[in-house]
């Protein structure tokens, strides 16, 4: 029951779509626009750079709070499985992020949600997936190959970091947790398909943080 309270919490929080209400305020709809996408890199193309920040924050920071608030209601009740719960509400927030369901369940690919995740979860984590993302974006720029390359990261560093008893769970509680994350992972895969297609393709765009 617990870990569909979580999921309720997320969702709840990820419905807030950053991109979708900062377009409206400049009077377009996102999903209308470019990608049609409801997410940073899109806003950023969009609208430039600014704008881009701006809803890659309120994504970012509406895990973040959903997170610490499910730690503030729980965390001492479920300290044993934390780390779990997290994972389930960062769940949430992705799917609401990705299928908010008053905009038709068409929203973003759940990105800037994940690193809000992240930056929340674990400092390691969030050490390596910044190290991850940048050094592919400024190698490449492709938002869209760092993003998938750090959810890689995630599987991988999840895994370690959890038989290595750093989220101190028991193994039943670890393996749910690798199964969430996996979830994740093939969600922001399947999310990600067309822009897949495009990188193996050689079409893919590119996106510079200023004019190129």
């Amino acid at each position: 029951m617990i870990r569909i309270v979580c999921l309720a919490i997320g969702y709840l929080f990820g419905l807030f779509q950053t991109a979708y209400f900062l377009g409206r305020h400049y009077g377009f709809d996102i999903r209308d626009c470019g990608s049609g996408n409801s997410g940073t890199t899109n806003m950023m193309r969009v609208k430039g750079t600014k704008a881009g920040l701006i809803t890659f924050a309120g994504d970012c920071l509406k895990c973040m709070i959903a997170i610490l608030l499910v730690r503030l209601l729980f965390g001492n009740r479920y300290a044993s499985m934390l780390p779990l719960l997290v994972i389930y509400t960062a769940a949430g927030v992705i799917l609401g992020h990705n299928f908010p369901f008053y905009l038709h369940f068409r929203g973003g690919k759940g990105i800037a949600a994940t690193a809000g995740f992240v930056l929340s979860f674990d400092p390691i984590m969030s050490v390596l997936g910044i190290i991850t993302f940048f050094s592919i974006f400024f190698l490449t720029h492709y938002v869209s190959l760092g993003s998938l390359l750090v959810y890689v990261g995630i599987m991988i560093e999840i895994v370690v970091l959890g038989q290595s008893g750093h989220f101190h769970m028991s193994q039943a509680h670890l393996t749910e947790m690798y199964l969430v994350a996996l979830f994740l992972a093939v969600l922001a895969f399947w999310k990600h398909r067309a822009n897949i297609k495009r990188l193996l393709s050689g079409t893919e765009s590119k996106t510079y943080l200023k004019k190129h």
